[in-house]
């Protein structure tokens, strides 16, 4: 089995938000939203495949920066998948959607609002964390 099957398989299995497998080691979150992904910030996850729930272009900039190799997720949103392709990240999903809506689902996720004319996941860390603060969630 590869990282990528076993990490979709914990993530089915368990009540998981983010699966992170490389090998042996294995890490897995049940925090909605990118705070998983925030709290990993400043590790290498070069060797790591990763499955998920929902991606949005914000999560998909906190992928770049974790060095991820390939991603597995039920929901993606196109700029998502445009940033996974301009880096080369390998990425499967079951439905690709326009936007990443709130948990709410009466307006679009702050953080993929927030994201939306960035470029860069180096320009989008600030601006990811500014939104959680505002927020009230970081």
């Amino acid at each position: 089995m590869t990282d990528s099957e076993k990490a979709k398989e914990l993530l089915e299995k368990g009540n998981y938000t983010l699966v992170l497998v490389s090998k042996d080691q294995i890490e897995t979150d049940s925090l909605r939203g990118v705070h998983p992904l925030l709290n990993r910030m400043g590790k290498d996850y070069s060797s790591y495949s990763a499955a998920d729930k929902v991606i949005g272009k914000g999560a998909a900039f906190l992928y770049i920066l974790l060095k991820i190799k390939n991603v597995s997720c039920h929901i993606i949103s196109k700029p998502a998948l445009e940033i996974f392709r301009h880096y080369g990240i390998h990425v499967d999903y079951e439905k690709l959607v326009e936007h990443i809506y709130n948990h709410q689902k009466d307006g679009y996720c702050p953080v993929e609002e927030a994201t939306s004319l960035v470029e860069t996941p180096e320009e989008a860390l600030p601006i990811i964390c500014e939104t959680l603060k505002k927020l009230g969630e970081k």
